[in-house]
């Protein structure tokens, strides 16, 4: 049985794939011109990827694991215990540069990439919650 903060977690994973949903008519030239719609989809796209690698760091902590020397390391650690996809644990490992761009970088975001990842990556969340839970 997850633990309730996992479960937590995960319900919040949710909600942020959900609010960057409702942006996914926008064309790549609306988000560049939209600066509110840019900041509900990148608050919400950096909270999705923390949150899911804290998810990591909790399963992997309850089993024992040291603390990964990078956040992308544990959802490859994961994938090397066959409890995630290795395909999907790469693309999550990959979503930890998006989270650092949004970071630290905010004024340098591409806006046309970040419209790519919503269209093709938005998934990967709900996809990285189900192998977790049947982990």
């Amino acid at each position: 049985m997850p633990s309730d903060a996992l479960l937590l977690k995960a319900e919040s994973i949710r909600r942020c794939v959900l609010r960057v949903e409702r942006f996914l008519h926008l064309s790549p030239e609306q988000l560049q011109a939209d600066v509110d719609a840019q900041d509900i989809v990148a608050l919400n796209l950096q909270r999705a990827v923390q949150l899911a690698v804290d998810m990591v760091a909790m399963v992997l902590a309850e089993d024992d694991h040291p603390v990964m020397p990078t956040m992308a390391d544990g959802f490859r650690l994961l994938a090397r215990e066959q409890r995630l996809d290795p395909e999907l644990a790469e693309r999550m490992a990959r979503s930890v540069g998006l989270r650092n761009l949004i970071v630290h970088d905010y004024a340098e975001i591409n806006w046309e990439i970040v419209h790519r990842v919503m269209h093709a990556h938005l998934n990967d969340f709900r996809l990285f919650l189900h192998q977790i839970f049947q982990s």
